[in-house]
């Protein structure tokens, strides 16, 4: 999962060298957070306008998770 978060992001920015991404243990509601740190010069491109680049990786990872019987959440630092 973490690994797919990371190559959609890198698709997406300039400096691909600054994508990260860490993982929260899984929470009291059985959620797994994903944290996604990029270049502050790449934050617009990972969001897109109105946040549907952000909303779109969100969908992937979400549609990723159910496969895997997962919960999962994106937040983009």
């Amino acid at each position: 999962m973490k690994d797919l978060l990371v190559t959609l992001a890198q698709g997406l920015v300039d400096d691909p060298s600054a994508v990260q991404v860490t993982v929260d243990e899984v929470n009291e509601e059985g959620i797994v957070v994903f944290h996604l740190h990029v270049a502050p010069d790449d934050m617009g491109r990972v969001i897109g306008k109105q946040g549907r680049i952000a909303k779109a990786i969100r969908t992937v990872m979400r549609a990723t998770a159910n496969r895997k019987e997962m919960k999962i959440q994106v937040e983009i630092d």
